[in-house]
């Protein structure tokens, strides 16, 4: 029997990591431990990303809970330009920031709040992700995700993850081990600089301002599902 290539050792980790019936937490974990199994070095190679942003202070300068939360207008999966302004007229929001469609970690993030849905729709709350993704790329994750109900937005070579002081350069150590795990990021997002967001997650009120905020430069970790739902409840 060929021997599988650590892309596809990964691809079915993140599959099984996915379809836990587990918190959310729990399936990054599954899934983090799955690379550090597969791959030690990589795993290492995470932990050392992460210390240098941590010791970075990266992301501390991000929107603080009070700040307002500043203006945008990108465009959605189909094309469409979307103002923040637009989506509170409707009701708060929960704008999720995520590295991409090739990042498994991000799609186990999108999976859980599609299914996060029924509870938020009826307090009136709103999901919205944001990506430096091309749109096709953005139609893809939504499809994978189920996510239907909300808008996956592109951020246009990071242009409004730089301006919340959430992007990071990836480092050519990260970028070997990346593109073995066959995630280039370059075809995604249209450009070869290798800059991503921190994942983020920012409880905006109806009156712009920052209810609740998760950051965090360990891409392995993502705010709580019922943190969000509890906060968009709470505005």
């Amino acid at each position: 029997m060929k021997e599988l290539t650590l892309s596809q050792i990964l691809e079915e980790a993140f599959e099984r990591a996915r379809d836990l019936d587990a918190p959310l937490g729990a399936r990054l974990e599954s899934f983090a431990e799955s690379v550090r199994m597969a791959s030690p070095a990589f795993a290492e190679a995470v932990d050392r990303l992460v210390l240098r942003l941590n010791l970075n202070g990266s992301g501390a300068a991000a929107p603080a809970v009070g700040d307002p939360m500043p203006p945008f207008l990108l465009p959605d999966d189909q094309g469409r330009l979307v103002a923040l302004e637009a989506l509170l007229a409707k009701g708060p929001v929960a704008l999720s920031f995520h590295r991409g469609h090739w990042c498994p970690y991000c799609r186990i993030n999108t999976s859980a709040l599609a299914q996060a849905q029924c509870d938020v729709e009826p307090i009136g709350g709103q999901i919205v992700a944001i990506t430096p993704d091309l749109q096709h790329f953005t139609t893809a994750l939504k499809s994978d995700a189920a996510a239907r109900p909300f808008p996956i937005l592109t951020d246009v070579d990071n242009g409004y993850a730089l301006s919340l002081n959430l992007a990071i350069f990836v480092g050519q150590e990260m970028q070997k081990f990346m593109k073995n795990a066959g995630w280039d990021i370059a075809p995604y997002q249209g450009n070869d600089a290798w800059i991503l967001p921190i994942p983020a997650t920012f409880v905006v009120g109806r009156d712009s301002v920052i209810k609740a905020r998760f950051v965090d430069p360990d891409y392995r970790k993502r705010m709580a599902i019922d943190i969000i739902v509890d906060a968009l409840r709470a505005c």
